[in-house]
């Protein structure tokens, strides 16, 4: 073997294994953990590219060897095409992972939970208030065209299912809206279909009233079968539902937080103590157990409940019992 061809191989042979040197840094400098205590937020502009991204977390402190970070990319260019959006960079996070999830655009998640028994003004103000949601400016009108121009009842109040929904930084209300009411037209339609026989609905939407009216009576899960069969029986002997939910709903910003006997007597299309029948429109959101009892409701001879000051309630067959039960848990601690 020539001189010269002794030399040539022994600087391949060290060509190459600086080059395999050169690519065990870049790996080992894609692969280290990111330099950072705890979970930090990131956000990625539109406009923004892979290496301004890099060039952030140097300054930051973050990657300690930007350059091969971005030598990474130009070997698998394919996690340099980055999306916008807000993402979360977790505690032990590799710059390849992080570059993984900015080219896939797996954004950092919220949520807000939407609680049963509050009304859609309630809801609508605490989704226009989420920091992380875009609020909304419609009116009353422009949300009922926004879901459905045909929308029962003429108003959103029912329509939406409570629930915990998740959702991306900036998303804008209707989205949120839109999910909410698409799953509760969703478990309505579903709950109808295998309702107990018999019951005195001419419609799922007369069922949703009568959910957000159980709703509003009691918070205590194991009792809303038991409070529908009661509303159900009075419906079906046509006598008045006398809820006191459905007054202070019809009472409006009137509602000074106590109901008086003039308030019972004051007629209001949702006034169960002046109506018969059930009110025009719900007067809550109610939840999947609410809307369950209204279709599923107990089997009872019940006619009459009264609070026991416990959160639960006492129920009567009779006027005289319901009399009874009412000096025994009302009238006494008063």
């Amino acid at each position: 073997m020539s001189r010269w061809l002794k030399v040539t191989l022994v600087l391949i042979a060290i060509t190459l294994v600086g080059i395999a040197g050169l690519f065990y840094q870049i790996n080992s400098a894609f692969n280290l953990p990111l330099n950072i205590v705890g979970n930090k937020e990131f956000v990625v502009n539109k406009g923004h590219f892979a290496h301004y991204v890099i060039n952030r977390l140097g300054e930051n402190g973050w990657v300690k060897h930007p350059l091969l970070v971005k030598a990474a990319l130009k070997i698998e260019p394919e996690l340099a095409n980055i999306k916008s959006g807000t993402y979360e960079i977790k505690f032990g996070m590799s710059a390849r992972e992080l570059f993984e999830i900015l080219s896939k655009g797996k954004e950092k998640t919220f949520d807000i939970t939407l609680v049963e028994g509050l009304t859609w003004a309630d809801w609508l103000t605490q989704l226009n208030n989420h920091p992380r949601l875009t609020p909304s400016a419609k009116t009353a009108q422009q949300w009922i065209a926004f879901l459905n121009s045909e929308l029962e009842g003429g108003s959103i109040e029912g329509w939406l299912l409570a629930d915990t929904y998740q959702f991306t930084q900036a998303t804008p209300v209707e989205d949120i809206v839109r999910r909410a009411h698409i799953s509760m037209t969703q478990y309505l339609a579903h709950a109808w279909q295998i309702r107990a026989l018999d019951l005195p609905y001419q419609s799922p939407y007369e069922a949703l009233i009568m959910a957000s009216i159980i709703e509003k009576e009691t918070g205590v899960a194991r009792e809303r079968p038991h409070i529908a069969s009661v509303f159900v029986n009075r419906l079906r002997e046509n006598m008045r539902l006398q809820t006191d939910p459905t007054v202070i709903y019809g009472m409006g910003e009137a509602f000074d937080g106590n109901i008086r006997r003039k308030d019972l007597r004051q007629p209001t299309p949702y006034n169960t103590y002046v109506i018969k029948g059930l009110p025009p429109t719900p007067i809550s959101m109610p939840s999947r157990l609410s809307i369950d009892a209204a279709l599923q409701p107990l089997d009872t001879t019940d006619y009459y409940f009264v609070s026991k000051g416990d959160g639960s309630h006492y129920f009567s067959e009779t006027l005289d019992e319901h009399n009874r039960a009412v000096r025994e848990y009302q009238l006494k601690k008063r």
